[in-house]
């Protein structure tokens, strides 16, 4: 009896490491908003490290996270660090590429809950009077992140967390604009 068990754990763990192993390695998540202000209003409030805790919905998760930032407050350099709880996560991001009013680009650094590195960006579409701003992260999954992935939806979770920092941004930019 113990060795059909065994063998129906060892076939049942085999098929979930098959399944697994088989799932893509990149992986995109991007979720958009579209802004009542003009990518000049919007865009400084990505772009400068400094800003981030006013709309990052990581910031609201875990409010007594200590950051830290280094190089200029913001552009290419620019540097923001965490260490908040598990939800949050020890990470660092540094601003790789900056083109006023229309494109950010991050490496993202995490430590903690899991090791890896992603690449996030944000791109400023002009619609008329309004700016269409679109958030992307996009990087590769190891076996671990494949496995996590069948488990639970991170396209659902981390999107999730990526409307809810464009609404905040939206109102902080609107707010702005009507100055």
């Amino acid at each position: 009896m113990f060795k059909k068990i065994a063998l129906i754990l060892a076939v049942i763990v085999g098929t979930f490491a098959v399944i697994a192993a088989l799932q893509p390695a990149d992986f995109r998540i991007t979720r958009s908003a579209t802004i009542a202000a003009p990518p000049e209003v919007v865009f400084p409030q990505v772009n400068d490290m400094h800003q981030w805790q006013e709309w990052s919905p990581w910031a609201k998760i875990d409010p007594a996270a200590k950051v830290s930032f280094d190089g200029p407050p913001s552009g290419k350099g620019a540097g923001y660090a965490w260490d908040g709880n598990m939800e949050v996560g020890v990470g660092r991001m540094t601003v790789i590429e900056s083109q006023p009013s229309e494109l950010i680009r991050f490496q993202l650094d995490f430590e903690k809950p899991m090791k890896g590195t992603n690449i996030a960006e944000f791109t400023f579409k002009p619609e008329g009077g309004q700016t269409v701003v679109t958030w992307s992260m996009s990087g590769k999954n190891g076996f671990t992140g494949k496995a996590v992935g069948l488990i639970m939806n991170c396209d659902k979770m981390v999107g999730g967390q990526f409307e809810k920092g464009l609404a905040t941004l939206k109102t902080l930019a609107e707010s702005e604009a009507k100055k």
